[in-house]
C-alpha cells in the first residue's frame, strides 16, 4: 500500500509498518491499556495510530500473586505475570468489539513453546480485525530451562521463523532490553522476516520495603517501566535502527509528544504510550495532538522527514 497525497496544509502524519499503514505513529504498550474498551469513556480511540492490546497466549493466565505492581522513583515495577483470557476467549469476547473502531488492532502474543507461538499465530490470522502481530519474546522458553526467547539471537529467530510461516498479517517482534547485544537480536528476528522491531520490553528489577525487610513483590523481581527507563530505551532504538532495514518502534518512558519525536529522530518510525497510560489515561491521545501540533510549526511536509534525522557528530 502507497501513501496517498494529503493537503498541502495539513502535514501528513501518517507511518508505515510493512503493508501497514497507520494514521500517526502513537500506538498504546501491551499490557498498559487492556483490551481498549476500559479506556473509551475516558478518550477517543479512534484518534490513535494503532492499539495494542494486552499480550494473549494459548490458554489463560491467572497471573502472579498480589502485590504485583509497585511505584519507583520516576517509574513502576510490574509483575503482573502476563494475566489474559486465553486466545479462544479473547476472539470470542474481545475481538468483535475491537473490530468496530475503525483502528489498526495489534494482537501481542506470548508462548512458552514455539508450538503454542505457531498455534496463537495460527488462530489469530482468521480474524480479519487482526492488522497485525506483536511477538513477546520475554517469555522462558521451557523447553530450555526457562530460558527467554529474547535473550538467545538463535532462539529469537526461531520464534520469528514460525510466526511469520503462519501469519497473513506484519509481524512485529518486541525485544527484551536484558541482553548484551540488542542489535544482534534485532538482526536475527530480521533475517528470519520480521516486519518490524519494538523496544524496549521492561528492564528487570526489585524493591524492598526497609520496614518490613521483604520485597514489594510478591514475585520478588518484576519489570521496571516509565520515565526511568527512557534513556535506555532511546540508546536501544538509536543503535537498533542504525542495524536494521525495518521500522522500529520505540517503547520506553514516552509520555509526552516531545518524548515521541525525540524517540523518532533517534530512529524511531512509530512509538508506544506504555506506562504513562496509568498516569493520564488521555495520554496517547494528547500524544497525538502533540505530535500534530509540532508538526505544524515546524512546517513538516511529513512526520516521516524526522525518522532518523538525529544530527550526530
Amino acid at each position: 500500500m502507497e501513501y496517498l497525497k494529503e493537503s498541502d496544509s495539513i502535514p501528513d502524519l501518517r507511518v508505515k509498518i510493512g503493508t501497514l499503514v497507520l494514521d500517526n505513529p502513537v500506538m498504546t504498550a501491551s499490557g498498559t491499556f487492556g483490551y481498549a474498551r476500559e479506556f473509551e469513556p475516558l478518550m477517543n480511540l479512534r484518534r490513535l495510530g494503532a492499539i495494542i492490546v494486552k499480550g494473549i497466549s494459548l490458554h489463560p493466565r491467572a497471573g502472579n500473586p498480589p502485590p504485583r505492581i509497585v511505584e519507583t522513583a520516576c517509574g513502576m515495577l510490574n509483575a503482573i505475570g502476563l494475566q489474559n483470557v486465553g486466545v479462544e476467549r479473547f476472539i470470542k469476547e474481545k475481538m468483535e468489539y475491537l473490530g468496530n473502531l475503525s483502528v489498526p488492532i495489534i494482537v501481542n502474543v506470548l508462548g512458552d513453546s514455539l508450538e503454542e507461538y505457531r498455534q496463537i499465530t495460527e488462530r489469530l490470522c482468521h480474524c480479519t480485525a487482526v492488522a497485525a502481530i506483536e511477538v513477546n519474546i520475554s517469555c522462558p522458553n521451557v523447553k530450555k530451562g526457562g530460558v527467554a526467547f529474547g535473550t538467545d539471537p538463535s532462539m529469537a529467530a526461531a520464534v520469528t521463523k514460525v510466526v511469520k510461516q503462519e501469519s497473513t498479517v506484519p509481524v512485529i517482534v518486541k525485544l527484551s532490553p536484558n541482553v548484551t547485544d540488542i542489535v544482534a537480536i534485532a538482526a536475527a528476528v530480521e533475517s528470519e522476516g520480521a516486519d518490524a522491531v519494538s523496544l524496549i520490553n521492561t528492564l528487570i528489577g526489585m524493591a524492598v520495603n526497609l520496614k518490613t525487610r521483604r520485597p514489594e513483590l510478591a514475585n520478588v523481581i518484576g519489570g521496571l517501566s516509565g520515565p526511568a527507563i527512557k534513556p535506555v530505551a532511546l540508546r536501544m532504538v538509536y543503535q537498533v535502527a542504525r542495524a536494521v532495514r525495518i521500522p522500529v518502534i520505540g517503547i520506553g518512558g514516552i509520555e509526552t509528544a516531545e518524548d515521541a519525536l525525540e524517540f523518532m529522530l533517534a530512529g524511531a518510525t512509530a512509538i508506544q504510550v506504555g506506562t504513562a497510560n496509568f498516569i493520564n489515561p488521555r495520554a496517547s491521545e494528547e500524544v497525538v495532538e502533540g505530535i500534530g501540533d509540532y508538526a505544524l510549526r515546524e512546517n513538516l511536509h511529513s512526520i516521516r522527514e524526522l525518522i532518523g534525522a538525529l544530527k550526530v557528530g
